[in-house]
């Protein structure tokens, strides 16, 4: 297993030295916060040549999702990152490209989408495209960031895959959050993820078409072919993250990860950094003697709906928190858990939504929420609506 070395860094700080390791080549963004510290400490590996890439100033999100989408089109292995109304601008972009099956890694720094205005944190802004046809990994911390960007290059650029890969990391909780952090040496992550050998790029002395007409005829074709692709990713994920895993040591799940889920009574369900204030909140619950576990979903699409009824088959309560909200109906992880378990005799799901615009979800607000589940198991009548998390009307 290869050691690495260990410092303390900035979240930002930690996905730009992934991008170095992956020896990107083309790189363009556009500053919004809280991703503009990825943007800025890349620009500067790029200017004192630590990072041999070209990085390509624009006027908008839209025009950074454009120059990828070519240089990646062309071979190069291609990175973005934007949040927000930033990544809602590269919309229609990103449909194209994943459409056009061309493999380029996309950061989304987790922010509300307005409005109100936020510069908060929550899932709003990624989860707009889990329809669009690319794969989505959601990260818990700084290293799991940093891990998980370059497992993502690995997985797009995979001949059987051919996808682009968005990472979705919370603002400020981890772009702006300083802890320790384990880089590896570059021949090692070279060793772990070769250049990038595309099937088919754009090249004028082999011209090829991209993105041609489909008619009524045969555009059904092509989305399920990409939907038996996505599917096919599932096997791609875990296994990236088990060789990484054996390389490294490093461990943040493939699909999904488990956390203290064998005997659980009730499981907590949910994605990125929200993860970490669950697992505390288990640890502290079950010295009392409560049997309560975490299920985290690591890959949100595609989403893995076998191993989620593995797991939550066992329990008797299953509570999802999301950090986004389709409005007039849920959290869009609870439909999609709900879903999963749609012909199980299995346990009541119950919704909450936590943590929207940056609104915090403490150890006791977990506590809560685990007590109405243990209501619910001992068939106590609750308000099966979703609950909104630590509401405070006194300051609207």
């Amino acid at each position: 297993m290869t050691m690495g070395t260990k410092r303390v860094m900035e979240g930002s700080m930690a996905i730009a030295e992934a991008i170095k390791a992956a020896r990107v080549q083309v790189i363009s963004a556009y500053p919004i916060t809280p991703q503009t510290h990825v943007a800025e400490f890349l620009a500067e590996m790029v200017a004192n040549g630590e990072l041999e890439a070209e990085y390509l100033k624009v006027d908008a999100e839209f025009s950074a999702a454009s120059v990828v989408f070519g240089s990646a089109a062309t071979g190069a292995r291609s990175y973005t990152a934007s949040s927000s109304q930033g990544l809602l601008l590269m919309t229609e972009v990103l449909y194209n490209m994943a459409g056009m099956r061309i493999p380029v890694v996309i950061t989304g720094m987790n922010r509300s989408v307005s409005t109100p205005v936020s510069i908060q944190p929550d899932h709003q802004d990624t989860i707009t495209f889990r329809d669009t046809g690319m794969i989505q990994l959601y990260v818990e911390d700084s290293q799991d960031a940093y891990n998980t960007h370059i497992q993502a290059f690995k997985i797009g650029e995979d001949r059987d895959i051919l996808l682009p890969v968005l990472v979705a990391a919370d603002g400020w909780t981890i772009s702006h959050t300083f802890e320790p952090v384990e880089t590896f040496p570059q021949e090692e992550i070279d060793a772990f993820l070769p250049p990038y050998n595309p099937l088919y790029k754009l090249d004028p002395k082999e011209p090829v078409t991209f993105g041609a007409i489909a008619m009524a005829h045969n555009l059904m074709e092509f989305r399920y072919l990409h939907h038996q692709v996505m599917h096919h990713a599932k096997k791609k994920v875990e296994e990236v993250a088990r060789e990484f895993k054996e390389r490294f040591g490093q461990d943040y799940g493939g699909l999904i990860q488990e956390y203290r889920t064998d005997d659980a009574e009730v499981i907590l369900v949910a994605m990125g950094s929200l993860v970490g204030t669950l697992k505390d909140a288990v640890d502290e619950m079950r010295e009392t003697g409560t049997r309560v576990g975490v299920l985290k979903i690591r890959c949100y699409r595609p989403f893995p709906d076998e191993e989620i009824r593995r797991v939550l088959s066992r329990a008797r309560t299953v509570c999802v928190l999301d950090r986004s909200i389709s409005q007039g109906y849920g959290g869009p992880l609870t439909i999609d858990v709900k879903a999963a378990l749609h012909n199980q005799r299995g346990p009541q799901v119950l919704s909450f939504m936590a943590g929207l615009g940056g609104k915090d979800v403490t150890i006791e607000s977990v506590k809560g929420i685990v007590e109405k589940a243990q209501k619910v198991a001992d068939g106590i009548p609750v308000d099966e609506e979703p609950e909104f998390v630590n509401m405070n009307w006194n300051i609207v």
